[in-house]
């Protein structure tokens, strides 16, 4: 018998939703994004997010259900992002799982986010155990190895910025707006030399990140051609400064993978949408011979139907939430199995 799970993702700025089939195949997936609202302010600010959910939750889910061409009575559950992310911004998708699961009698499921950053490989090709999963996103990065499903053992993270917070800190300094990561990617791949920022490697057998350092090498930078008069060149600055970035993420990935003999290792986040890492990522894999997978760009960013592929295996696996379910704003990704 075939499991339609309803998805809701709010944790950030992207309203979201989505119906997932078995947990594999996409039957609808609706994002309304916040970009446009929140890129004066150069962030995204979370009360003019919580209040864009309420003005676009109901809206998402009646077209995840159309587009879908089904009812609440053909769904199996609901499912939504439990935490981490934004207090008020995952209230309101919470709390309109739980009003659509009260009202139809469905089973209710709280997922955590990154798991469905990791699932999101999942609807486009079979996870692999023992694999490698590298989450690059706005507030996270990760490296997490998986056993098998719904087992996660986090072997290393950022200690400081998120690898895509250094990206839109680092936009902008150089005057360029919100959000960072595609300017800085484009602009790397227009320049031809790169300014020398500094690998932060942490100490040897460390699989943790540290990109505050890097931001600061950048301001620094900056700082100093200022006060000679000397104008930057944009392009070189990016350059350097994704060059940086990509080193460190793909040499702690490779290292992690050979260690640990992972049969598969998958990109994960916002940031995988990063042409210069998903490029090195590539090519060191196959150099690696280990099977490499991200997802495409739309499933990159935050969705609903990533929430979905990671909830079927939790409701497979019998997990359950109930009404009392709230927001976790500092929910940490642990094991269901």
């Amino acid at each position: 018998m075939d499991n339609y799970i309803l998805a809701i993702e709010t944790s950030c700025d992207e309203t979201a939703a989505a119906i997932i089939k078995n947990g594999t195949e996409i039957i609808s997936n609706v994002v309304s994004s916040q970009i446009e609202s929140h890129k004066r302010f150069g962030g995204v600010v979370p009360e003019i997010a919580s209040r864009h959910h309420v003005e676009q939750m109901t809206i998402v889910l009646e077209e995840a259900l159309k587009q879908a061409n089904m009812e609440p009575k053909d769904l199996t559950a609901v499912a939504v992002t439990e935490g981490p992310g934004l207090v008020g911004a995952l209230l309101i998708g919470i709390n309109a799982a739980k009003a659509f699961a009260f009202v139809h009698g469905l089973p209710l499921i709280g997922t955590h986010h990154i798991a469905g950053h990791i699932y999101a490989n999942n609807l486009v090709q079979p996870m692999e155990f023992p694999l490698l999963a590298l989450v690059v996103s706005g507030g996270h990065t990760e490296l997490v190895l998986m056993r098998e499903h719904g087992s996660f053992e986090v072997i290393g993270e950022t200690r400081d910025d998120a690898a895509g917070e250094a990206y839109d800190k680092v936009a902008r300094v150089l005057n360029m707006p919100y959000p960072g990561g595609p300017h800085i990617d484009r602009l790397a791949h227009e320049a031809t030399e790169a300014v020398p920022f500094p690998r932060v490697w942490l100490e040897e057998d460390s699989y943790d990140f540290s990109f505050s350092g890097l931001k600061s090498a950048v301001i620094n930078y900056k700082h100093n051609m200022d006060q000679r008069g000397e104008e930057i060149i944009a392009e070189h600055v990016a350059k350097g400064f994704q060059d940086s970035v990509v080193e460190v993420l793909t040499g702690k990935t490779v290292r992690a993978a050979r260690e640990f003999q992972v049969k598969q290792v998958i990109a994960a986040g916002g940031v995988s949408a990063n042409k210069g890492l998903r490029t090195a990522l590539e090519k060191a894999f196959k150099e690696e011979g280990i099977p490499f997978y991200v997802p495409p760009l739309k499933l990159c960013t935050d969705n609903a139907a990533m929430i979905g592929a990671a909830a079927y295996e939790m409701y497979e696996a019998g997990i359950r939430g109930n009404l009392a379910m709230n927001g976790r704003p500092g929910m940490e990704l642990m094991s269901w199995k």
